[in-house]
């Protein structure tokens, strides 16, 4: 029942419901995904483009059927593409109506994370940003040292916005969990 409140604030554009969806889905589809490729790198891209790609396609989510199911099959043919490209790059074209539909993802109020982050002693926080991986460390440096937007973030890594937004959601939540763990 939780859930499907959280997909339904999620399908209407809620920031919170999709960090909350993202927060409580993501072992899950990663942990899968680790079992299938053991690799790590591999299977947080999955992971980040599954995640993308649902978020994208919310509105044809059937709750006859197991949000966590409907991931897993999502994170499937996103691994099964990987194989079949055989090549490092995950990111598929997306049609303009799914870019503006995920740039309409409202991203303007900080999250608890934002709040965390923000308060942190810039020396501090440097030394905290390193223990990430590099493409999280890359997003937390260009949103909040540079200040650009998440389009300009896409253009400059030349992403789709949706991946960007997840990357951000992802990498914000783990440097809240080195300062919580450091504090």
């Amino acid at each position: 029942m939780e859930i499907n409140f959280y997909i339904e604030k999620a399908k209407n554009g809620d920031q919170v419901a999709f960090t909350y969806l993202l927060d409580h889905f993501w072992n899950e589809v990663y942990g899968f995904m680790l079992k299938r490729t053991e690799n790590e790198t591999d299977s947080e891209d999955i992971t980040i483009e599954t995640f993308s790609k649902a978020f994208d396609k919310l509105a044809t989510y059937n709750p006859e059927f197991q949000f966590n199911t409907w991931l897993i099959a999502i994170a499937k043919n996103v691994h099964i593409d990987l194989l079949r490209k055989k090549k490092s790059t995950l990111f598929v074209e997306i049609t303009d109506q799914e870019d503006q539909q995920a740039y309409n993802i409202a991203d303007t109020s900080p999250s608890a994370e934002d709040e965390l982050i923000t308060e942190q002693n810039l020396s501090q926080l440097l030394q905290f940003i390193k223990e990430l991986k590099p493409h999280y460390q890359e997003v937390i440096q260009l949103r909040y040292f540079q200040e650009m937007s998440y389009q300009e973030i896409a253009e400059q890594l030349d992403e789709p916005l949706s991946n960007v937004k997840i990357k951000l959601l992802r990498a914000k939540k783990l440097l809240a969990e080195i300062i919580q763990s450091r504090s």
